[in-house]
C-alpha cells in the first residue's frame, strides 16, 4: 500500500504541494526553483492573499513547526495571526521556553512586571 501525501510549502511564492514522503529527496519548487519546507501532513494552507498569516506561518516553520496529525486530535494549537505569534514568542524569551514549544501553546502564561497588565484576547 502507498503512503499518505503530505504538504510541501513554498514561502516566497505563497503556495504548498501535496506530495508522496520521502526523507532522502528535497522538494522543489515549480514555480520559483527554490526549495520547499516540509509542513506535515495536517497543514491547511492560507489563502495566497492573507499576507499576516503567510507571515506567522512563515515564523512556525522557521521554528521547526510541523503540522502532523497527532492520532485523530490533528496538530494540535498552531497560532495564526501575528498577533498570537508575537505574544507566544515574548512568552519564550521572558520564560526561556523553547520557541517552537511556546509557539504550541493553546493558553500563554503571562509573565510580567509589577504595574504592567495584559488584555484579554480578542475573540
Amino acid at each position: 500500500m502507498p503512503h499518505g501525501k503530505t504538504s510541501y510549502v513554498c514561502l516566497p511564492c505563497r503556495v504548498s504541494y501535496k506530495q508522496p514522503y520521502d526523507r532522502d529527496r528535497e522538494r522543489i519548487c515549480p514555480r520559483c526553483a527554490e526549495p520547499m519546507i516540509h509542513a506535515g501532513s495536517a497543514f491547511a494552507a492560507p489563502r495566497r492573499r492573507d499576507t499576516a498569516a503567510w507571515r506567522a506561518l512563515s515564523v512556525l516553520l522557521h521554528a521547526g513547526v510541523r503540522f502532523h496529525k497527532s492520532c485523530c486530535g490533528g496538530p494540535g494549537f498552531r497560532p495564526r495571526g501575528l498577533r498570537e505569534v508575537r505574544e507566544r514568542l515574548v512568552y519564550a524569551e521572558r520564560s526561556g521556553e523553547p520557541v517552537a514549544h511556546a509557539l504550541e501553546r493553546y493558553d500563554v502564561p503571562w509573565i510580567g512586571g509589577p504595574g504592567r497588565r495584559r488584555r484579554p484576547p480578542r475573540r
